[in-house]
């Protein structure tokens, strides 16, 4: 099997909408129910590809099996930060697709030019947590109650990667014996 790891196209506007809809379905990953409506989704893809958002997508055989999206922050002067969101359909976690799904949309946005990615994340979500982790996120805070699905309500893990931060950390010396 051969996933494709690319910038999000018009053309797989409703293929997106469909992943959307798959793991907001599952009511325990993004803070979501269901997808937005079409038309909605529509103009968010139009956006973001008319604007060089980064968008990428996780493609096999035509599907989207995943995304993560960079678009801006929503305020003028946070014109640095991005705003990432990201999900993989059941089927293909576990198996390092979100890690390289991540990882390019990760180096997407720091070559659009955001100096800031941040994102929140179910503290229930112990995998995902550890993998923004692994990518150089850090865990600024907790928002308490700040999901409600179901009548459960569900903390989220206010997590940001600095771009600046990475570039200035110095190679760990190797370990002496």
């Amino acid at each position: 099997m051969t996933v494709a790891f690319r910038q999000i196209e018009i053309a797989d506007t409703d293929a997106f909408r469909a992943a959307v809809d798959t793991v907001a379905r599952e009511r325990k990953y993004i803070a979501l129910v269901e997808a937005p409506p079409v038309e909605q989704v529509r103009a968010f893809v139009a956006r973001n590809v008319e604007r060089g958002y980064p968008q990428i997508v996780a493609v096999v055989d035509g599907a989207v099996v995943g995304w993560c999206n960079v678009p801006p922050a929503s305020r003028a002067v946070s014109a640095h930060v991005g705003d990432l969101f990201m999900g993989l359909v059941p089927e293909f976690r576990g198996q390092g697709f979100g890690e390289r799904l991540l990882r390019h949309a990760v180096q997407a946005a720091d070559v659009f030019g955001f100096r800031r990615i941040e994102l929140g994340v179910f503290a229930t979500n112990i995998a995902a947590a550890a993998l923004y982790r692994k990518v150089g996120f850090v865990e600024e805070g907790i928002k308490r109650m700040a999901i409600l699905v179901d009548g459960t309500y569900h903390d989220e893990i206010i997590m940001a990667r600095l771009k600046d931060e990475l570039e200035s950390v110095p190679p760990t010396p190797p370990a002496r014996s």
